[in-house]
């Protein structure tokens, strides 16, 4: 199997898991599990947010995200819990497609590492 089959599988296989979890019934685009993924690393699980919580959550997720990749690195948890992180390295310039295929990539490593994939 290809690399890119692989990830495809992997990334409909997470769309499907936190979908049934999370969603009515409608697969989560990208942002959406992006957004999940930002309230699991903040940890406040059955909390409600605010519009700029919420931006600040997906942001988080992106660094915990790239971290591996060498993008972000955590650096400490403010008083009210939250992740802060800081760049390591700039990233590069990517179109739209090349963008989603390395958060999907991403969310794929991350699900792998917690184990709710194969």
């Amino acid at each position: 199997m290809s690399r890119d089959e692989q990830l495809k599988q992997r990334w409909e296989n997470v769309v499907n898991i936190l979908s049934e979890k999370f969603s009515s019934g409608e697969d989560l685009d990208l942002e959406g599990i992006i957004y999940l993924i930002g309230v699991q690393e903040l940890g406040k699980i059955h909390a409600t947010f605010k519009k700029d919580e919420k931006v600040n959550l997906m942001h988080i997720a992106i660094c915990r995200l790239l971290e591996p990749y060498g993008y972000y690195e955590f650096e400490y948890f403010d008083n009210d819990g939250w992740p802060h992180y800081k760049v390591k390295e700039e990233l590069p310039p990517l179109k739209a497609g090349e963008q989603a295929v390395l958060m999907k990539e991403a969310i794929v490593s991350y699900f792998l590492e917690k184990e709710l994939i194969e």
